[in-house]
């Protein structure tokens, strides 16, 4: 979210209230950005982390739909209608179905961030992907926001092509309008989500974006060259070890030239889209100075959870057969607006490096994501914090820095619950960690999806994932 004062002269109550801009990546693996020791040249975010915060211990849902309802929330997505993810209810209807807190959409319980802000005086809006509600009453525009360009669903193409979705097909919106995709010109992600967020914020004071991509170019030789640097630069402690790889696929060394030619160009194209990524918020941040908003906007950039390890082939909305019949990914098409591709479990555990797994894992390889705040009147004395911290936390931390209060249990005319998730602001203003703490020792935080099950109280961290065999225990860790 972003405010730009005096855009909108009917909100001109809030000229001094601060602007808010939220950026969610997708897919994006905790050591993918400069600032958390990758090699992908990241300037914009780097400029972020150098003149702000990293949050070294920042949790999200193993999964992007459940973790964007926890943000919209502020508490956990079993409440807030993505217990389950809306394609894997869809697959299996006599599980999920009809349950309350599986709707598979952002559900009436919750009040949603955009509201609560448009309901304060903030003009609100979002750009990219939205993935908590496909029908007309679930769209951005029916919660909260008064200008919306959205991308839907998931496991969309970059770029406008024919959509090889059955179950969930590629849909976008503008505000209450759908979109058809063969009436907008010169698209790809980023690059037009910023475009549309840009035009926002010359007529709109909130804002937010989410980009639809992910990212890593390293060979796992890499991985060790990206840990020096992450104990360099004091993001983790000096005893931390490298989670082991799982895959079934073949190690590096026993590919084929041809084999390890396409594996790296696929590392490649997804470097090449984190740069992009990183181009786009640039042009976002040029706007806010030229504007002189950039000194009065917090800026939060997020991932929605971790690096993408799953072959398309194994993706329950995508099979083989419509990945072979609409799309070319011989060598030469590779990363052309008719190709459509996955790097792969290994590379994916490199991204995720030192953490254990990937997306869709309870482990931290799958939740624990990198975050950056950018604030100038936030404490300076911290730039790195190991503080734990939730995707649950930035409803409640938006609205104490916008002195907005929470509606409580009764909001436009329903009954919503209130948020779980903790303020960061009191942490954010005197970051001492031995003085503020944002959850207490005492705190219980958990997660569930996918059937795996995990429950975090302090340094202490409980997992269940379970196997065929269902023969699998609770493992206990001490991170």
């Amino acid at each position: 979210y972003a405010q730009v004062n005096g855009c909108c002269t009917s909100r001109s109550k809030l000229d001094n209230s601060p602007n808010f801009l939220i950026i969610v990546a997708d897919d994006l693996g905790w050591s993918d950005i400069s600032p958390f020791g990758s090699e992908i040249n990241t300037p914009n975010l780097q400029m972020l982390a150098n003149n702000g915060i990293r949050f070294t211990d920042f949790h999200t849902a193993s999964a992007c739909s459940p973790t964007r309802s926890m943000l919209m929330s502020g508490t956990d997505n079993h409440i807030a209608g993505l217990g389950q993810m809306r394609e894997t209810i869809v697959l299996n209807p006599d599980i999920w179905l009809g349950k309350p807190g599986y709707e598979g959409y952002l559900n009436d319980r919750v009040a949603a961030l955009p509201e609560i802000m448009q309901d304060a005086g903030y003009f609100t809006a979002m750009s990219g992907k939205w993935h908590i509600g496909n029908t007309h009453e679930r769209l951005p525009a029916n919660r909260g926001f008064d200008e919306s360009f959205a991308l839907l669903g998931g496991a969309a193409n970059h770029y406008f092509s024919k959509s090889t979705n059955a179950v969930l097909p590629s849909a976008y919106a503008h505000n209450f309008e759908y979109i058809n995709y063969t009436s907008l010109e010169d698209f790809y992600s980023s690059d037009y989500f910023v475009t549309q967020l840009i035009n926002a914020l010359k007529h709109l004071q909130i804002l937010l974006l989410s980009i639809k991509e992910c990212t890593t170019m390293v060979q796992l030789s890499y991985v060790k060259k990206r840990l020096a640097v992450q104990h360099q630069l004091g993001l983790l402690s000096a005893d931390a070890i490298v989670s082991p790889v799982y895959a079934n696929s073949e190690e590096w060394e026993k590919l084929t030239p041809s084999e390890r030619a396409f594996s790296a160009k696929t590392m490649e194209i997804y470097a090449a889209m984190v740069e992009r990524i990183d181009f786009s918020i640039g042009r976002v941040i040029d706007y806010l100075k030229e504007s002189n908003q950039f000194e009065n906007t917090f800026i939060l950039f997020m991932s929605d959870n971790g690096a993408d390890g799953i072959d398309m082939e194994n993706v329950s909305i995508l099979s083989p057969t419509q990945t072979n019949q609409s799309f070319n990914n011989s060598y030469e098409n590779l990363g052309n607006k008719d190709s459509f591709i996955w790097y792969g479990p290994r590379w994916a555990q490199a991204s995720t490096a030192p953490s254990r797994m990937t997306k869709g894992y309870i482990t931290e390889g799958g939740i624990r994501c990198p975050a950056i705040v950018h604030y100038p009147k936030l404490d300076k004395t911290l730039n790195i914090s190991h503080e734990f911290t939730t995707v649950m936390d930035i409803l409640p931390t938006v609205l104490e820095l916008a002195n907005i209060s929470h509606p409580g249990t009764v909001f436009r005319n329903r009954t919503v619950v209130t948020p779980k998730g903790k303020s960061w602001v009191s942490y954010l203003l005197n970051s001492d960690e031995h003085v503020h703490h944002v959850h207490m020792e005492t705190d219980f935080t958990g997660w569930e999806l996918f059937g795996q099950r995990a429950i975090r109280r302090g340094n202490y961290k409980a997992i269940f994932i379970p196997n065929e065999s269902n023969t699998s225990k609770w493992e206990l860790y001490d991170l």
